[in-house]
């Protein structure tokens, strides 16, 4: 012990001491929305096979949902992926039902629990074991698990400046350090963090007097018997009492001790001896009401610099009877007044001590220092603690009703702004959808680039590649170019037979100004000739003026070096979405426009409908922020009006000619009421430029006459390499379509995946 003792204090002040990675599990009751009771209903279909699905499983009942985050390398990142499983978990609920926000069940009965239906014979066995053992209600209680691997190079480092050998025992060393002093000072979490304050009638078979700081981490919670005795003092006893008390029947199986901190990392503790422990399990937090995610960021990092102050302290000397005493400590404090102070035999200023210095020694960030001083200052307060809040929250004895309030809140917040991934709101919304869908049916993913919007996802040992939510390996490489080129596109569509518009592309302006006399009575179209979203695109329905046309030509030559100018094709233009050789949508897009109201200027009316909830920017939301830039004074221009025209009532004015939902257009679904005679024909230009998934943008004058192969009656004016997917789900008008489930059923058909409905 000794070479450990002091290890921080003799390192150098740049190592990488926040180093660590974590993950969190949350357990949390479903429970119906109308009689706030249980709810019995099976765990949601929708969110596939719990078999395999690695972030959203059932735990011990089958209301009882549990959700698992991957490894992070920051308590940022571990956060944010515990909000996207969620969110994802609280929209596969049914309409009726909600998470309870609280670690305490609501009332019920042991006759309301319904153990959860697995398939392993030995998991349900297992399960009715501990009903037997410890019943269903105590079961019912949930939490969050914290689980922390130092990093690893900072255990190397340390490992360097120790004097072992192996490092497989430094590592086994420092962490039985850390659960030692984790037990030691437990009492200090179960204060700031305690948050079961009261139990409803017939929870407990113990009945309490008063209001208390945390039922759940006192001997009135999820604990093993008196009889289980397992020692801290050397792994080589900590293995060795678990394997005896499974041996002799006192435990079912390793995982059923319920320690609040164990050693993980291996399926067997003896593998521990020989192949080291590889993390640690805290298990002692109640679940915070006041987070939608039971949690939060300062509690998470606070534990992190708690972690390591236990690392900074000695090691104990008398493991065991320490423990013992530390244990009786904590259940006092664990039952004790939530208005009521921590007990003067508190070792309170070791570990506070120990914090500060690993805050001064470390030079640490200010957050830290922030982070302490808070916690100095909820000590002062219990009033500041979650439990001292909660107190103040109960009616008659009950959290029941605060209880439905934040349940409904969170599950409200939840929707809020429901087609975004909570966590992941910066990144395009189809990847966000692609996420969600991800996430929901237990598809594996990780972030490779989030600026890029690249990301990778596998099941089993199967992974595909994809970016900005749609794609693929499934298109080879050239296919995407030549769709961005939109002459290549013209020539390949036009020697297929398929109708486009005729004109002229240009590579100086100079060029462009002087094929005005061929155009200069015509309507025509102006545009870069590799771009998307509709940026840089002017259309004019009527003959354009000099001024005008130079005007379009700045605008499409600032977006590329290039620039075509087309005829333009009277008739209404609509987006055909083409995925593996069938359109799956099919959307009006309205160019950006105001109505007005008699009263309003044109300026003051964009203000106005782009306070749409449904209207962001970036293409984070199914809408964009209508502009008014120099394209939309252009347009209006060429109305008769200015940005500070009053408009007349009902007289609508438009602010772009191209109608990209992308430049602020409005989306209208017409897939249902879309003759199927354009759906083919969108679906065969895909299949001629060899498009695995494509936009196809089609202008038809009149879409009650269908097409055919002698008349097409319409004209493909573009194809799109990277067609957003999200307008087509959340429409400004109509039921929408949902196409992000397709593609994953699609790269993943051995998963189940419902393109039912959207998210």
């Amino acid at each position: 012990m000794s070479k450990i003792n002091h290890i921080l204090q003799n390192s150098p002040r740049d190592i990488p001491i926040l180093q660590a990675t974590f993950g969190l599990e949350r357990e949390s009751l479903r429970i119906n929305s109308d009689t706030h009771k249980l709810a019995q209903s099976p765990h949601p279909e929708c969110l596939g096979s719990r078999d395999f699905h690695p972030y959203i499983q059932t735990d011990y009942s089958e209301p009882q949902i549990e959700l698992i985050t991957p490894i992070a390398s920051s308590t940022a990142e571990a956060l944010r992926f515990l909000q996207a499983i969620t969110d994802v978990a609280q929209r596969s609920l049914d309409q009726a039902e909600y998470l309870w926000p609280l670690s305490m069940p609501p009332q019920l009965t042991e006759e309301e629990i319904d153990i959860a239906h697995l398939n392993d014979d030995f998991e349900y066995r297992y399960r009715e074991y501990l009903a037997d053992v410890y019943g269903k209600i105590l079961q019912s209680m949930s939490g969050i698990h914290y689980n922390i691997e130092l990093g690893k190079d900072l255990v190397q480092l340390l490992f360097a400046e120790s004097g072992y050998s192996s490092l497989t025992a430094f590592r086994n060393a420092l962490h039985l350090k850390l659960a030692q002093n984790f037990l030691r000072y437990q009492w200090l979490l179960t204060y700031l963090y305690g948050a079961s304050p009261l139990a409803e009638p017939g929870s407990l078979k113990e009945k309490l007097e008063k209001p208390v700081r945390s039922i759940r981490n006192s001997h009135l919670g999820y604990i093993n018997h008196d009889d289980i005795k397992v020692s801290y003092d050397s792994l080589e006893r900590y293995v060795t009492d678990i394997e005896s008390c499974v041996a002799d029947g006192r435990l079912i199986a390793e995982k059923e001790f319920y320690s609040a901190v164990r050693l993980r990392g291996s399926k067997h503790n003896r593998d521990y001896l020989t192949q080291g422990v590889t993390y640690l399990e805290f298990r002692c937090f109640d679940l915070n009401p006041y987070s939608p995610v039971g949690i939060d960021q300062e509690t998470l990092d606070t534990v992190h610099l708690f972690s390591l102050a236990l690392l900074w302290l000695d090691s104990l000397e008398q493991v065991d009877a320490e423990l013992a005493q530390a244990q009786e400590l904590n259940d006092r404090i664990a039952l004790s007044h939530p208005l009521e102070k921590l007990p003067d035999d508190a070792p309170l200023a070791e570990i506070t001590e120990a914090m500060q210095a690993v805050i001064t020694h470390f030079q640490l960030p200010s957050y830290y220092q922030e982070l302490l001083e808070k916690l100095c200052r909820q000590i002062d307060s219990p009033a500041l603690t979650i439990a001292g809040k909660l107190y103040q929250e109960a009616e008659q004895d009950s959290l029941a009703l605060f209880g439905q309030k934040k349940g409904l809140e969170h599950h409200a917040y939840a929707w809020q702004d429901h087609y975004a991934l909570k966590g992941y709101e910066t990144m395009e919304l189809s990847t966000q959808m692609l996420l969600f869908d991800a996430v929901q049916k237990g598809i594996h993913f990780d972030i490779l680039d989030e600026a890029d919007q690249f990301i990778k996802l596998w099941h089993g040992k199967h992974f595909e590649y994809v970016k900005n939510g749609n794609m693929t390996a499934k298109d080879n490489y050239v296919v995407p170019l030549a769709m961005a080129n939109k002459t290549v596109t013209k020539k390949i569509l036009r020697e297929a037979g398929f109708p486009v518009p005729g004109g002229a592309e240009f590579s100086d302006k100079d060029s462009a100004l002087r094929y005005y006399k061929h155009i200069q009575d015509k309507a025509v179209v102006i545009k870069p000739k590799s771009t998307n979203f509709g940026l840089g695109i002017s259309i004019f329905k009527e003959a354009v003026s000099l001024e005008a046309y130079e005007k379009a030509l700045n605008i499409a030559f600032a977006e590329d070096s290039a620039v075509l100018v087309e005829e333009y094709i009277a008739g209404t233009e609509y987006r055909f979405f083409v995925l593996d050789g069938q359109c799956e949508a099919v959307l009006l897009r309205v160019a950006a426009n105001v109505v007005g109201d008699g009263r309003h200027t044109v300026r003051q009316l964009i203000d106005r409908k782009n306070t749409n909830p449904l209207r962001g920017q970036d293409h984070r939301s199914p809408l964009e922020i209508i502009q008014l830039g120099e394209v939309e004074k252009l347009m209006l221009e060429q109305q008769g009006y200015s940005p500070d025209s009053v408009l007349p009532k009902d007289v609508k004015v438009y602010l772009r000619r191209n109608s990209n939902v992308s430049t602020g257009g409005d989306s209208i679904d017409c897939t249902e009421n879309m003759d199927k005679s354009y759906k083919e024909l969108a679906a065969a230009m895909a299949k001629a430029m060899g498009a695995w998934v494509c936009g196809v943008d089609l202008i038809i004058p009149d879409k009650e006459k269908p097409s055919t192969v002698k008349q097409p009656r319409c004209t493909c004016i573009e194809l799109n390499f990277n067609p957003s997917m999200y307008m087509h789900t959340y429409c400004h008008e109509g039921p929408g379509q949902a196409i992000t489930p397709k593609i994953l059923a699609k790269l993943f058909p051995e998963v189940s995946v419902s393109s039912d409905g959207k998210n």
